[in-house]
C-alpha cells in the first residue's frame, strides 16, 4: 500500500457512538475492571507485570476460569498499564495507583474514551505481532538478551507484517463503500501481502507461503477481535484436523469460502486504524471533514472521492449553508483554466443538484459566463426554469470539451466515457470539424482521448487529425 496516494474515504459513526464501542470492548472492560481491583497490596514486578502470585486473584475478579484465566487477566493487566488506567506508584516497592485514564472512561469526553482506547488498541496490535515462542528461554545469550536470530523471528518484520495486513483490511474494506461493512475472506488477506500483483497463477511455494501467512493471522486475528478492531470468524479446526488438506490460499468455493476464515473491520476499527495510517503519514481523509471549509477546498477535496462519497460529503457541507449563498460559492470556486478545473465544474454540477430553487438567482448570475453559463443553462433547464437563453454553438462545443475533460480526470478510459465519446461522434457528424477550434485548455487532449476510445477507425482518425489541428493552433 503506498503512502502517495490518498486511501478511499471512511464514514466514520460519531464520537459518542465509537466512545460507547470502545468501553462496551471486552478487553478495554476487563482492564478497566482490574484498574478498579487493584488496591495497596497488589504488586507489580520490574516491567510493570503483576507478580505471578497475584493472577489468580485477578483472573477471579474479573470471572474467569479455565487453564487460559491467569494469561487473560495479565493480558488484561497490561492494558490498563499501557492504557494509563493504572500508574507505578513506587517502582523499587512495585506498588500501583489508580492512572488519570481510569477517571476518563467515566468522567471524559468521547474523545478522550477514544484516546484510552487507541492507547489499548496500541498495546494489543504489540502483542499480537509476538509470536509463541517456545524456545525463548533457550534463546537467551549470556548477557540475558534474546537472540532473535537463533529463534528464525526479526520483530521487526512481523511487526510491518501486522501493520500491512492491517493497512489491507483498511483499504479493502472503506474501498466498499465507505463504510468497512462487508466481511474480508482471510485468503483474500493474506494473499494481499504475500501473491505480487503482476502475478498470473500463484506458485505453489506462493500458495504455501499464504497458507503459512493464514495460519499466523488467525492467531493474530483471535488476539485482536476482543479489543473490538475486528469481528472475526476462525478458520475451521476441522479442516486443521486434516493433515492432508492445507487451507486453502487461492480461490474456493462460495459455500465453503468462510471456513477458511472470515474478518470485518468495526466501525471502531476502522476510527482506530485510520488514525495508524494518519500517524504514519498516510493521506487518508474521512467524510464530512471537509464540511466547515471553503467550496474551493470541498471541490478539490472531493475530486478524487468515488460517487457517493462525494455526494455523501457534499450533503455535509450544504447542511451548513443557505442555499443561494452555497451556490455562489461554488460557482466561483468552479472557475479557472489550471488541470483541475474542469473536474472542479464537474463537482460543482453535481453539488448544485441537490440545491433546489432557492439556487437559481446565483445560476441566473452567471448565464453570460463562458466556464459557468453552460452548466448554469442545464441546471436551469432541468428545473423546468423559464425564460433560459439557448446556449451558442460555442458554448455546447466549450461545455462538451470540459465535461469530458473532467471524465478523463476522475475515471479514466472508462467504458461509460467511451460510451459518451461514441455518442457525441454519432449525434453530431460535424462535430471534430469544429470542435478543435474550442478555446478550452484541454482540447487537443480529450481529442486525442476521444480517438484512442472511439472504436471505429475512421472516426477515430478524424479525432486525431483534430487534435493536432488543435495542438498546432495554440502552438503545441
Amino acid at each position: 500500500m503506498s503512502d502517495s496516494a490518498p486511501l478511499p474515504p471512511v464514514r466514520l459513526r460519531s464520537e459518542a457512538e465509537l466512545a460507547h464501542a470502545a468501553l462496551s470492548t471486552p478487553l478495554l472492560a476487563r482492564a478497566a475492571r482490574l484498574a478498579r481491583w487493584a488496591g495497596p497490596d497488589t504488586r507489580v514486578d520490574a516491567g510493570g507485570e503483576l507478580v505471578e502470585e497475584q493472577l489468580p486473584a485477578a483472573a477471579e475478579a474479573l470471572g474467569l476460569t479455565g487453564e487460559d484465566a491467569a494469561a487473560y487477566a495479565g493480558e488484561a493487566w497490561r492494558v490498563a498499564v499501557d492504557a494509563g488506567l493504572v500508574e507505578i506508584a513506587d517502582e523499587e516497592a512495585g506498588t500501583v495507583t489508580a492512572g488519570e485514564g481510569l477517571a476518563l472512561l467515566t468522567g471524559g469526553s468521547p474523545h478522550d474514551v477514544l484516546a484510552v482506547w487507541q492507547a489499548a488498541l496500541e498495546t494489543v496490535i504489540a502483542d499480537a505481532s509476538v509470536p509463541d515462542l517456545d524456545g525463548i528461554v533457550d534463546a537467551l545469550d549470556e548477557g540475558g538478551e534474546v537472540d532473535f536470530s537463533s529463534l528464525g523471528w526479526d520483530p521487526e518484520a512481523e511487526a510491518d507484517f501486522l501493520d500491512g495486513v492491517l493497512g489491507n483490511l483498511y483499504l479493502l474494506s472503506v474501498s466498499e463503500g465507505g463504510s468497512g461493512e462487508a466481511p474480508v475472506p482471510l485468503p483474500a488477506l493474506a494473499a494481499s501481502m504475500i501473491v505480487p500483483s503482476d502475478m498470473g497463477e500463484p506458485t505453489n511455494d506462493v500458495l504455501e507461503q499464504v497458507s503459512e501467512a493464514m495460519m499466523r493471522l488467525d492467531d493474530q486475528f483471535r488476539l485482536l477481535e476482543p479489543v473490538g478492531l475486528i469481528e472475526y470468524q476462525p478458520v475451521d479446526e476441522t479442516l486443521m484436523a486434516d493433515t492432508e488438506e492445507e487451507p486453502a490460499a487461492g480461490p474456493v468455493d462460495e459455500a465453503d469460502v468462510s471456513r477458511y476464515g472470515m474478518v470485518r473491520l468495526t466501525p471502531l476499527g476502522a476510527y482506530g486504524l485510520r488514525l495508524r495510517l494518519l500517524e504514519a503519514g498516510f493521506a487518508a481523509p474521512a467524510v464530512g471533514e471537509l464540511a466547515d471549509k471553503g467550496a474551493d477546498a470541498l471541490l478539490d477535496g472531493t475530486a478524487t472521492f468515488p460517487q457517493g462519497a462525494a455526494q455523501a460529503e457534499t450533503e455535509q457541507w450544504l447542511a451548513r449553508r443557505e442555499s443561494l449563498a452555497a451556490a455562489r460559492e461554488l460557482l466561483t470556486a468552479a472557475r479557472g483554466a489550471d488541470a483541475g478545473a474542469p473536474l472542479r465544474r464537474l463537482r460543482c454540477q453535481q453539488a448544485l443538484s441537490l440545491l433546489g430553487a432557492e439556487a437559481e438567482p446565483a445560476l441566473r448570475e452567471v448565464l453570460d459566463d463562458p466556464e459557468l453559463g453552460g452548466l448554469a443553462r442545464v441546471w436551469l433547464a432541468e428545473r423546468g426554469a423559464a425564460d433560459v437563453p439557448a446556449p451558442s454553438q460555442d458554448m455546447i462545443f466549450w461545455l462538451t470539451i470540459d465535461t469530458v475533460a473532467a471524465q478523463l480526470a476522475a475515471e479514466g478510459n472508462s467504458e461509460e466515457l467511451q460510451a459518451l465519446v461514441e455518442g457525441l461522434a454519432r449525434q453530431h457528424s460535424g462535430f471534430f470539424a469544429e470542435a478543435w477550434r474550442v478555446g478550452h485548455p484541454d482540447t487537443a487532449d480529450v481529442l486525442e482521448a476521444m480517438g484512442r476510445l472511439h472504436p471505429d477507425k475512421k472516426v477515430a482518425k478524424e479525432a486525431r487529425k483534430a487534435a493536432f489541428k488543435a495542438r498546432s493552433q495554440h502552438g503545441g
